[in-house]
């Protein structure tokens, strides 16, 4: 691999110093957050405290103090405190209650899934009729062909993304411009969702929505929280720890020998991402929360459990927003226009939905965010709203990977027609 020149090098190399300075920026947040000074007090009305969790690592990288590019603590983040955080959201889970939830939560999942589908190809429409060079190209470098893999990664994830790869075959250099638009393009969506989590009561006002269910679950949880709520001891938080970075290890075991295994005698199923290790390691974890549910586990919850999980989340989130880099907007602006204008069909479908059938906020968020940001930050989202509603995150997530390769497919057949020629 070949040495970082200097002028990309940046400022902080260690991740052990970045690490420190992102769990420093958290905290600061959070103290900063909860103070009752009145000029706090006003800002954090305004600015919600996750969405400066997310922005502050990604300034820092454009600013090349930090870089999420050569830093390995998102793939720590995302393969270790993801896992754990899954499981010890989903010791208190209450399945009966999240499963009240369905009809409306699935409905906007579809809807963003569709709204992902179509803007692919309206995009193209819209930008080729004013510009067609940027939505042109022919062979390998046909702009198209790198837009199915966004389709893939904005409907599934990363396994999605790789399987239109193959699929369509976009040149190196085609696809590593659209992969900047994905992450960017991405990144700024769950930028707005987390703002929006912050004004979910207008929105719901706006929408005449009924979110008495999702209250009802919230209140439900919190209420349980409260009747078990203890002081944790050295051997409660060593259990909690236990179990959590056990069971992370478990999945991880698994999901090395099913995905592996899957490849080599049934490489159909790669369609499902069912070859995809992170999809195993996120299906397990959630899998073995949710069994601990039903056990004297559950307790743990009085003891911090989802606290805990609620940290090592949001760690994820500085390590994610430490991935973008604002100022790449400006090397390949057309691209983005039309990622902008991609994201935008998808949020415009999902407001018309939600519009028209009352769902409350927490919906259209999670329902877009199990799409576009897959189970690495639909649980953010979630979370966003309130920490027990995360697992409702992992599980739509889940439900992408599924459907992402033929979602994307579809969509890459569209793009193809309606790209100028």
């Amino acid at each position: 691999m070949e040495e970082t020149t200097t002028a990309t090098t940046p400022l902080i190399t260690n991740d052990a110093v970045v690490l420190g300075i992102l769990v420093v920026i958290l905290a600061i947040i959070f103290k900063t957050s909860s103070s009752e000074r009145t000029v706090f007090k006003k800002f954090y009305s305004v600015v919600p405290s996750l969405l400066l969790c997310y922005l502050i690592p990604s300034l820092l990288n454009s600013l090349n103090i930090i870089s999420g590019e050569t830093s390995a603590l998102y793939g720590m983040a995302s393969r270790y405190l993801l896992p754990a955080s899954l499981v010890l959201f989903t010791i208190s889970l209450d399945l009966k209650e999240i499963w009240k939830l369905r009809h409306k939560a699935g409905l906007m999942f579809i809807t963003g899934t569709v709204g992902i589908v179509i803007g692919g190809p309206l995009a193209i429409l819209i930008v080729s009729a004013f510009a067609p060079d940027i939505v042109g190209g022919a062979g390998p470098d046909a702009v198209w062909r790198g837009l199915t893999t966004i389709a893939g990664s904005w409907i599934g994830g990363g396994a999605n993304q790789l399987a239109m790869y193959e699929i369509f075959q976009p040149s190196p250099n085609l696809f590593s411009a659209v992969i900047a638009v994905d992450v960017i393009v991405a990144n700024i969506w769950m930028a707005v969702l987390l703002y929006g989590a912050g004004r979910s009561e207008k929105i719901d006002a706006f929408f005449k929505a009924d979110s008495s269910a999702v209250n009802e679950l919230k209140n439900k949880i919190e209420r349980y929280r409260n009747s078990i709520m203890r002081v944790p001891t050295m051997p409660d938080l060593m259990l909690i720890g236990g179990i959590g970075f056990g069971l992370t290890g478990l999945a991880h075991f698994f999901a090395d020998i099913i995905a592996p295994w899957i490849e080599a005698n049934a490489p159909g199923l790669a369609r499902f991402s069912l070859t995809s290790g992170f999809f195993w390691l996120v299906v397990l974890a959630t899998t073995f929360g949710m069994l601990l549910s039903t056990t004297k586990a559950r307790n743990l919850e009085g003891a911090g459990a989802s606290r805990i999980a609620s940290i090592f989340l949001y760690i994820l989130v500085a390590t994610i927003g430490m991935q973008m880099d604002v100022t790449a907007i400006v090397s390949q602006p057309g691209l983005f226009l039309v990622g902008i204008i991609w994201i935008s069909m998808h949020m415009l479908l999902l407001f018309i939905v939600g519009k028209l059938v009352k769902a409350p906020f927490f919906f259209l968020a999670v329902g877009s965010q199990a799409n576009v940001g897959g189970a690495a930050s639909a649980p953010i989202v979630a979370a966003a709203f309130h920490p027990a509603l995360a697992p409702v995150g992992v599980l739509l997530a889940i439900l992408g990977y599924a459907v992402g390769t033929y979602g994307a497919y579809i969509s890459g057949i569209l793009m193809q027609l309606v790209a100028p020629q």
